[in-house]
C-alpha cells in the first residue's frame, strides 16, 4: 500500500519496516484529541479562506464519520498506515475525496502529534487530581474518627514520641496535596498550542495560531516553534509528578502493610481488597499494598525511560520521540487505578485503637517530656536532663516497666530534686496533648490540620 509519504522513493517500505516503524498500535488512544485538532485546524483554514466552505463542511462530517467509527469499533487501524494522523487521514480522503487531502495544509506530523499528546496528557493532570481528592477525602473520613486515638509516633522505626493517628494520616494528606499542587502547575505550565508550528519552522500559509489556541483550550500559542515540536517536558512532567506521588502511596502501603502484620495488629484490611495464600489456609495477605508498593518501581521506569530517550536528541523532532507514549499511557493507568483501590482499601479498613494505644506503653514514649520537666520546673540545663532521662529509661528496662508506668520512688532516687507533679506529665495522652506548637500532634492542633484540608478540598 502506497505510503502518504512516497513521492522521493523509488521503493516500497519492508514489511519489517512497517512493524517497526508503527505507531498507530498504541498511539491511536490519542483517536479524540487528533479528531478535535484537525477540527480546529480545518476551521481556522476556512476562517483564513485556504479551504473553502464547502470543503470545510465536508471535513467536519468526515471527521465526525471517522470518529464515529473508530468509537463504535468499525475502523480498522492498519500497521502500513504508521500512526493515528495517517489512518485517520486516509480514511477520511477515502470518505470525502481530496477535500481530505487539503486538511493537512500549514501542519505537519510533528505538530500535529505535539498537540494531540499534549491535550491528552493535560487532560489526565486534572483528571488525576480529581482521584487524589477523592482519596484524600476518605483518608480524612477516617482521620477524623481517631484524634484522639494514640499511636506510637516513631523515627528509625523505633518508638519515639507518642502522636495520635489522625495526626499521622494527616501526614499523608499533606503529601499528597503538595501532588495535586505539582499536577495542577504543570497544567498551567504546559497548556500552550503547538498547532501552526507545522515541521519546525512555522509555515508560509497565513494561520491564526491564536484561533485554533482558544478552539483547543490552550491559553496561549508557543513563543519557538523549533522547540515546541520538539518538546516533552509535558510528558516527563506528568511522569515525574505519578512518580512523585506513587513514591508517597508506596510508603503510605509499607505502614499499611506493617500495621496490618500481627506483629502490629493496628489495622486490618477488608476481605474485599485481601488476598489468601494457595497452600497456607490461615494468611491474609496485604496484597494491595503490596502491588501498589511494586508498580512506584515501574512508573519510575517509565520516567527514567523517557529522560533517557530525550537527554540526547539534537533540534528539532526525532524519530525517538516516539517512544515518549507508551511509558506515560502505562504510568497515568497505573496511577488512576491505584488512586482508586487505595481509596477503597482504605474506606473498607478496619482500625483497631487498643493495639495502638497498646503498643505506646513500650519504648518509654514520655521519656522526652520527663526531659522537659526537669528544663521546666527544675531549671536543669537539657544535656543533664537528657542523660537523667536516660539513667530513667535504663532503671526502666532493668525492672521491666515502661516509664510511663513506673513508680515515682524511683525517678526520686535518680535525682532527688524531682517531685511527684512529675507523674502527669509521663502520661502518654498528656504527652501527646502536651504538644500544642502549631504544625503538633496534639488533639487541639491536629483537628486545626484536619479542618485546613477540609477547606482545601470544599468538604
Amino acid at each position: 500500500m502506497e505510503k502518504m509519504w512516497s513521492g522521493r522513493f523509488s521503493s516500497s517500505a519492508s514489511s519489517l519496516l512497517d512493524e517497526f516503524n508503527a505507531s498507530i498500535m498504541f498511539d491511536r488512544k490519542l483517536y479524540l484529541e487528533d479528531i478535535e485538532g484537525s477540527l480546529a485546524h480545518a476551521k481556522m483554514l476556512n476562517k483564513q479562506s485556504i479551504l473553502t466552505d464547502e470543503e470545510y463542511t465536508k471535513i467536519v462530517d468526515g471527521l465526525n464519520q471517522v470518529k464515529d467509527e473508530i468509537e463504535s469499533g468499525k475502523f480498522e487501524w492498519n500497521i502500513s498506515d504508521e500512526d493515528l494522523h495517517m489512518g485517520i487521514e486516509k480514511r477520511l480522503t477515502a470518505i470525502i475525496g481530496d477535500a481530505g487531502k487539503k486538511l493537512h495544509t500549514a501542519r505537519s506530523r510533528n505538530d500535529q502529534v505535539a498537540v494531540d499528546f499534549r491535550r491528552w496528557t493535560l487532560k489526565k493532570n486534572l483528571i488525576l487530581v480529581e482521584s487524589i481528592k477523592k482519596l484524600m477525602n476518605e483518608i480524612l473520613v477516617v482521620a477524623e474518627k481517631h484524634t484522639e486515638t494514640l499511636i506510637p509516633g516513631m523515627t528509625h522505626l523505633q518508638h519515639a514520641q507518642p502522636t495520635n493517628f489522625g495526626f499521622h494520616l494527616g501526614a499523608y494528606l499533606a503529601m499528597f496535596k503538595r501532588d495535586i499542587a505539582r499536577f495542577e502547575d504543570s497544567f498551567k505550565r504546559n497548556n500552550i498550542s503547538p498547532l501552526g508550528c507545522a515541521a519546525l519552522a512555522g509555515t508560509p500559509h497565513n494561520v491564526d495560531r491564536e484561533f485554533t489556541a482558544e478552539l483547543l483550550g490552550f491559553d496561549s500559542v508557543s513563543v519557538n516553534c523549533l522547540d515546541t515540536v520538539s518538546d516533552r517536558d509535558f510528558a516527563l512532567e506528568i511522569l515525574f509528578n505519578i512518580s512523585t506521588m506513587m513514591m508517597h502511596i508506596s510508603r503510605l502501603s509499607e505502614e499499611l502493610i506493617m500495621w496490618s502484620s500481627y506483629e502490629f495488629g493496628f489495622v486490618e484490611l477488608s476481605d474485599e481488597y485481601s488476598t489468601g495464600s494457595s497452600i497456607m489456609p490461615q494468611k491474609k495477605n496485604p496484597d494491595v499494598p503490596e502491588l501498589l508498593r511494586g508498580k512506584t518501581g515501574r512508573v519510575y521506569g517509565s520516567l527514567i525511560g523517557l529522560l533517557t530517550v530525550m537527554k540526547g536528541l539534537p533540534l528539532a523532532y526525532n524519530k525517538d520521540t516516539q517512544e515518549d507514549k507508551e511509558g506515560v499511557f502505562d504510568a497515568v493507568e497505573t496511577a488512576e487505578i491505584s488512586l482508586e483501590i487505595l481509596k477503597e482499601a482504605i474506606k473498607t479498613m478496619e482500625v483497631k485503637p487498643q493495639n495502638m494505644e497498646k503498643a505506646c506503653a513500650i519504648g518509654h514514649l514520655s521519656a522526652t517530656d520527663l526531659a522537659d520537666y526537669l528544663v521546666e520546673k527544675c531549671n536543669i540545663p537539657f544535656r543533664e536532663a537528657h542523660f537523667i532521662t536516660g539513667r530513667a529509661v535504663a532503671k526502666g528496662e532493668e525492672i521491666g516497666v515502661d516509664i510511663s508506668e513506673m513508680e515515682f520512688k524511683y525517678f526520686k532516687e535518680i535525682d532527688d530534686r524531682i517531685d511527684e507533679d512529675l507523674m502527669p506529665y509521663l502520661n502518654l495522652k498528656h504527652s501527646m496533648n502536651a504538644r500544642t506548637s502549631q504544625g503538633g500532634t496534639a488533639t487541639i492542633r491536629t483537628k486545626e490540620q484536619l479542618d485546613y484540608f477540609k477547606d482545601f478540598l470544599g468538604m
